[in-house]
């Protein structure tokens, strides 16, 4: 039939879009206004097709695939269905990717359209995209666009960029409008101070740590001096690199920045970004907990600040232990000066 489906990795749109509103890709560092995004998404996608919309599919991930508030609200919208693979107990979502390919196909085979847009990034879909190409229909991939990346877009694996029929960008503006960065009522701003000494003294630790639920300030644990270690002073955030650095050839970037200098910077960004996004939207038993365990970061945590770097300098630098250790480090350096 003449007309056009949509299929939304939700992990991808909001991924990309939370690294554009508030620099990370953790979910709890944005709130995002559904109804109008995926308005605009088949807004934009009829523009290019000229097609009515038989339905767009959402698929995301959750414990044992049952449905959450947030997914009622979104299966609610006209025209929408909501398709849930499970989440494990580390994060890690299961089957999302398994039924997007097999809805994906099923269309195609069914002839139900003859275009298809596709919003994610994932290689493992490219098998998919061509069974159903095979079958006749044009799969057009969604994505954001990005100037430094070297294939023009964000997030999106080579591998499934060059299997798809051609490649189209959400307006920046869709983006500004449908997502907001998320502040908690009652969470503590970054510190911009350094913590005065006093000579001959141990540091003076900070006055206020993290409000209990009624707003009053409490005294913060003398953490640093407990350890044997004097209280370093605030940092400020380092700049982002900037985008003629992220090169992604072996040699040395535009601005005659060696690539490991460059990654190395990416990883401290990254770091400090995830961690002040937390510490933003967190609680104090949830801060309590994750200062238990240290230095072990929660694999969901220790996840987006992966997949996050990922996206500023590519997966094969990721990779790098030195830059993973960085990672993790420039994490617990901004948490520290935050709580």
């Amino acid at each position: 039939m003449d007309q056009q489906a949509i299929f939304i990795d939700a992990g991808f749109l909001l991924a990309v879009g939370g690294m554009q509103t508030a620099g990370t890709s953790l979910r709890s560092a944005t709130s995002v206004d559904f109804e109008p995004l995926i308005e605009g998404i088949i807004e934009c996608t009829q523009k290019v097709s000229g097609l009515p919309t038989l339905r767009t599919y959402w698929y995301d991930a959750s414990r044992d695939a049952l449905f959450t508030d947030q997914h009622k609200r979104i299966g609610m919208i006209s025209g929408v269905k909501v398709r849930l693979g499970r989440m494990s107990v580390d994060g890690t979502q299961k089957g999302v990717d398994l039924k997007l390919g097999l809805d994906l196909v099923g269309v195609a085979r069914n002839r139900a359209a003859t275009t298809v847009f596709l919003l994610s990034g994932d290689d493992d879909l490219a098998e998919a995209v061509e069974a159903a190409q095979d079958f006749g229909i044009k799969v057009v991939l969604v994505c954001f666009e990005d100037p430094a990346h070297k294939l023009g877009v964000s997030s999106v694996a080579e591998h499934l960029a060059l299997r798809v029929d051609s490649i189209i960008t959400l307006p920046t503006e869709l983006v500004q409008r449908c997502f907001t960065k998320q502040e908690k009522q009652g969470a503590l701003p970054p510190v911009t101070a350094a913590v005065p000494v006093v000579s001959g003294q141990a540091p003076v630790a900070p006055a206020f740590a993290l409000p209990p639920s009624d707003g009053r300030p409490v005294p913060a644990p003398p953490k640093a001096a407990s350890l044997g270690r004097p209280a370093a002073a605030p940092a400020a955030r380092p700049q982002r690199a900037d985008a003629s650095e992220l090169v992604y050839s072996s040699g040395a970037g535009a601005q005659g920045v060696p690539q490991e200098e460059s990654a190395l910077t990416a990883a401290l960004d990254v770091g400090y970004a995830v961690a002040e996004s937390w510490y933003g939207t967190t609680t104090q038993g949830a801060l309590r907990e994750l200062l238990a365990d240290r230095p072990i970061l929660p694999q969901e945590l220790d996840r987006v600040l992966l997949k996050d770097c990922a996206t500023r300098i590519g997966e094969q630098k990721t990779d790098y232990q030195g830059i993973r250790k960085e990672l993790r480090r420039a994490f617990w350096e901004r948490l520290d000066q935050l709580a």
